[in-house]
């Protein structure tokens, strides 16, 4: 309550300041499984009784031979969003009933 006397201003029941804070606070991830990845998949058949060449270029039956194989480049992809919002904050600072004022 402000009471205006003249030129001064009496005041009672200011409550003085009041501070008021919303954190969030901290956010704890466990394990994230995002879904059943896989890379690519190849068959690979029955690779013996390859033939052998020469340099010469005549081939002849041999016991096996070598196969390379090559399953390209694989990416996957996962996006998280977390937060860790605070709600409302409230602060009430009232000076409370029956205050008096005066002016000095």
């Amino acid at each position: 309550m402000n009471l205006l006397f003249g030129q001064e201003v009496a005041s009672a029941g200011n409550g003085g300041g009041a501070v008021a804070s919303a954190n969030g606070g901290a956010v704890s991830v466990g394990d994230v499984n995002s879904g059943g990845n896989a890379g690519n998949v190849i068959g690979v058949g029955d690779t013996g009784g390859a033939l052998v060449c020469d340099k010469y270029g005549k081939c002849y039956p041999g016991e096996g031979g070598s196969v390379a194989v090559d399953g390209g480049d694989v990416a996957n992809s996962t996006n998280l969003g977390i937060a860790a919002n605070g709600g409302t904050a409230i602060a009430d600072a009232s000076g409370g009933d029956n205050n008096v004022a005066f002016v000095s």
